[in-house]
C-alpha cells in the first residue's frame, strides 16, 4: 500500500488528506485555518489532526499553495537585478537594471558581440543591493549562449540565484519573457523559505517522504525544480481543485466550482484536464509565459459579508468571520448577539457604506501599527478594546463617549489591524439547518436582528439571502462559460437580467431558462448546498462527492509529473528548394541537411531534455507524447513549410520514498 499526503493552502482553510495512491481511497482528512503570516502554522495544524500512524508510512507529500500568486499580486519578493542583452526593456520591475550589447537574430546568429565588461561592471555595482539576477537576451530562444555566459559570470561574482529567460519559455516575445524572468527571480527566496519551513514541519511529524509542488498547469514538480522555477506554481491551488474534481467524480468534461471561504474558483474540465490559458497567465496586470489553468476567482465565498443597508440585504465580496464560527471561539459574542436581537430597530435609509454600523458586526484586533504610524486617539482606543474581546463600533463608541464614525473602523480594517465578524452565507446555511458545523444559535440571532433592519420576518430575510448567493454564483458561472466561448467582454445589462431570471426562476413580465450541456462539479465545504442550487437552476446534473470538502488536497496528490519541451524546425532559406534546415532547442541551434534529419534530431533532443527535467522532478516510469504542428504559407503560388514545432512531453509517476517497503 503506497500512501500520499496532499496539502492545499487556501485563502481561508488549509486542507490535508492521506490517500492510498493505488486505489485513490481517502484514509483520513483534516482542515485548519490558513495563517497567511506564516503558512506553516496552518499546515502544522492540518497535519496534527491526521492519523499519526500513517504519517511515518507516507511515500510522497505534495503541496499546492497560494504563496506565489499572492506574492505577485501583493508585490512581495526579493530585490532583483535585471540584465537585458541586445534590447532595452521599458518599465522594468527590477530594482536595478542595465541594457548591454549582444543578442541574436531569428536564425540564432550573433547580432553583436556580448559586452562582457559592461555586465561585470553592473554586477560589481549592485553586489549586496540585489538578492537575485534575471538575464534576458534578445532571441535567446534561438540561441541562449549570451544568457548562459552572463549566468556563469553572475554565479561566479554574485553568489545569488540567477534566472535566464530561455529556461522559462521557448516562446517568442522578448518583453513578456523578460517580465516572466524578473517575476520568477523575485519569487525564488520566497519559495525557498516556504519549502524549508514545510520540510521542518514534516520533520516534526517524522515524515521523510519527498516533497512535491503542484504547478499551475496541474502537473507536479520536484523540490529542486520548484526552487528554480517558483513562478510555475502560480494558480496551483485553484488548479489542484480542478484535478481533485476529476479524481473524486470520474467526470472528464464538466464545469467546476470550488467554493471556499473568500472566493469561488470556476474552471472548465475538458478530456479530463483543466482548460489552460493558451498564451500564458496574466497576473496583477502583467502578462507571463506561464501555462496555468484558466480559472476565474469570483468574489463570493462562504465567508462573504452579508449586510443590511436601506432596508435591503446586500452581499459584499469582502471577507468576514461567520457569526457561528466566531461564537465558538469567543462565547461572549452570544451576549452581544442576544442584546442586538432583542432591540427594537427599524429599517434605516440608505447610507454610504462607511456610515452603516450594525450591532451584529463585531471586530477583533489582529495587529497594531508600527511605531511612528499615526492613528487617532479613538482608533487606538478601539484597537486596545478589540484586543481584549470582539465588539462593535457602536458599543465601543458608547463606552468612549463619541460617535462610531470617529473610530475609523474601515481604515483599520483596510490596513489589516482588525478583522470583521459578520453574517455570511455560512450563517445562512446554519439558520436553515442545512449545514450546522458551528454554533447555530449565533447565526439565528444575527438573522433576527438583520431581519428587523429590513422590516421582514427572519424566514423572509434568510430566503432573500439565499437568492442573493444563488444569483451571484449563477452569474459568475455564466460569465466564465460565455468568456470561454466568446472572449472576455462586459456582461451587458440585458444578458445579466436574463441570467438572473434563469437563476431565480421568476420575473415580472417574462421568465427564461438556461441549460448547461455539461455537468457541474462542486468542491468545498458549502458546495453540497450552494452549488446544487446552481446546477438545479441551469438544469444540469451536479456532482458533490462526500470528500469534496478536501477536494483541493486530493488534487494536490493525484497529479503526475510532466515536463514539456518545444523544439522548432524551420528552413534556413524559404526561397531555396535546396535549403538546409535549422533546429532550435533550449540548448541552442543545430543545422541539418534535410527536413527528415532535423525532425529526427528535434524529437531525440526534445525527449532527452524533457526526460532530464522529469527525472530532476522525481519522475519514474517515464512515457513520451510527441506532437508535431506545421505552419505553411503561400509563396510564389506554392505551399511552403515555414516551421514545424515538435512538442515533447515526458510524463511519469513520482518516485516514492521507501516504496519497496510499503
Amino acid at each position: 500500500m503506497t500512501l500520499g499526503l496532499g496539502i492545499d493552502t487556501g485563502g481561508t482553510f488549509t486542507d490535508a488528506a492521506i490517500l492510498e495512491l493505488g486505489t485513490g481511497e481517502i484514509l483520513c482528512k483534516s482542515k485548519s485555518r490558513t495563517t497567511p503570516e506564516d503558512l506553516c502554522i496552518g499546515i502544522r495544524g492540518a497535519i496534527s489532526f491526521l492519523e499519526p500512524g500513517l504519517l511515518g508510512r507516507l511515500g510522497i507529500v505534495s503541496l499546492s499553495s497560494t504563496l506565489a500568486t499572492n506574492s505577485v499580486v501583493e508585490g512581495k519578493g526579493c530585490r532583483v537585478g535585471l540584465i537585458c542583452v541586445g534590447f532595452d526593456a521599458e518599465k522594468t520591475d527590477a530594482e536595478e537594471y542595465i541594457s548591454i550589447d549582444g543578442g541574436h537574430n531569428i536564425h540564432g546568429g550573433e547580432e553583436k558581440d556580448l559586452d562582457v565588461a559592461a555586465a561585470e561592471t553592473f554586477m560589481n555595482r549592485v553586489k549586496g543591493k540585489v538578492d537575485a539576477i534575471a538575464v534576458s537576451s534578445f532571441m535567446s530562444v534561438r540561441n541562449p549562449s549570451h544568457e548562459n555566459r552572463i549566468k556563469e559570470m553572475a554565479a561566479r561574482l554574485m553568489r545569488v540565484p540567477v534566472v535566464c529567460g530561455h529556461d522559462l519559455s521557448s516562446k517568442l516575445g522578448f518583453k513578456v519573457r523578460t517580465s516572466t524572468c524578473v517575476m520568477n527571480a523575485r519569487l525564488i527566496p520566497v519559495m525557498d523559505r516556504l519549502i524549508d519551513s514545510v520540510k521542518r514541519v514534516m520533520e516534526e511529524f517524522g515524515i521523510r517522504a519527498p516533497l512535491m509542488m503542484v504547478r499551475g498547469n496541474g502537473t507536479l514538480m520536484g523540490e529542486e525544480m520548484a526552487r528554480e522555477r517558483p513562478i510555475e506554481t502560480i494558480m496551483s491551488g485553484p488548479t489542484a481543485s480542478m484535478i481533485g474534481a476529476v479524481k473524486l467524480t470520474g467526470q472528464s468534461d464538466a464545469f467546476v466550482m470550488d467554493m471556499g471561504g473568500t472566493t469561488t474558483d470556476i474552471g472548465i474540465i475538458r478530456n479530463g484536464k483543466p482548460a489552460l490559458v493558451p498564451d500564458g497567465m496574466t497576473i496583477a496586470g502583467r502578462r507571463t509565459h506561464v501555462l496555468a489553468a484558466k480559472v476565474t476567482a469570483a468574489g463570493i465565498g462562504g465567508d462573504s459579508r452579508i449586510m443590511v443597508n436601506g432596508g435591503k440585504a446586500v452581499l459584499k465580496s469582502t471577507r468576514a468571520m461567520p457569526l457561528c464560527v466566531a461564537s465558538e471561539r469567543w462565547p461572549s459574542i452570544l451576549d452581544s448577539l442576544l442584546k442586538a436581537a432583542a432591540k427594537e430597530v427599524k429599517p434605516d435609509p440608505c447610507y454610504p457604506e462607511d456610515m452603516v454600523f450594525l450591532d451584529t458586526e463585531l471586530f477583533y484586533t489582529v495587529g497594531f501599527p508600527k511605531e511612528g504610524v499615526y492613528l487617532s486617539p479613538e482608533s487606538r482606543s478601539f484597537l486596545k478594546m478589540a484586543s481584549e474581546r470582539p465588539l462593535s463600533p457602536i458599543e465601543a463608541a458608547e463606552e468612549m463617549g463619541t460617535a462610531p464614525s470617529f473610530i475609523g473602523v474601515r481604515s483599520l480594517e483596510a490596513h489589516g489591524y482588525v478583522e470583521r465578524i459578520a453574517f455570511t452565507p455560512t450563517d445562512v446555511l446554519h439558520v436553515d439547518g442545512t449545514y450546522t458545523e458551528y454554533d447555530r444559535e449565533a447565526s439565528i440571532l444575527g438573522a433576527r436582528y438583520l431581519a428587523k433592519k429590513c422590516g421582514k420576518t427572519p424566514g423572509t430575510f434568510v430566503s432573500e439571502c439565499r437568492d442573493l448567493v444563488k444569483a451571484k454564483l449563477c452569474a459568475e458561472l455564466m460569465k466564465v462559460i460565455l468568456a470561454d466561448e466568446l472572449g472576455d467582454h462586459p456582461l451587458e445589462p440585458y444578458a445579466a437580467s436574463m441570467i438572473l431570471k434563469a437563476a431565480l426562476g421568476k420575473g415580472r413580465d417574462f421568465s427564461c431558462t438556461l441549460r448547461l450541456n455539461m455537468p457541474l462539479i462542486g468542491i468545498g465545504a458549502p458546495a453540497s448546498t450552494y452549488i446544487r442550487w446552481v446546477g438545479d437552476a441551469f438544469g444540469t446534473r451536479t456532482y458533490i462527492d462526500p470528500d469534496s470538502d478536501v477536494g483541493n488536497a486530493v488534487g494536490a496528490i493525484a497529479s503526475s509529473i510532466s515536463e514539456t519541451v518545444e523544439v522548432l524546425v524551420s528552413p534556413e532559406d524559404l526561397d531555396s528548394p535546396e535549403s538546409l534546415f535549422e533546429m532550435f532547442s533550449p540548448e541552442g541551434k543545430e543545422t541539418c541537411s534535410s527536413l527528415e534529419e532535423a525532425l529526427r534530431l528535434a524529437e531525440e533532443t526534445g525527449k532527452r531534455i524533457a526526460r532530464e527535467r522529469a527525472e530532476r522532478s522525481g519522475a519514474c516510469s517515464i512515457a513520451y507524447d510527441v506532437v508535431r504542428s506545421d505552419r505553411h504559407m503561400g509563396l510564389r503560388g506554392m505551399d511552403v513549410l515555414v516551421e514545424c514545432v515538435i512538442s515533447v512531453t515526458a510524463a511519469g509517476m513520482p518516485s516514492m520514498f521507501g516504496a519497496e517497503n510499503l
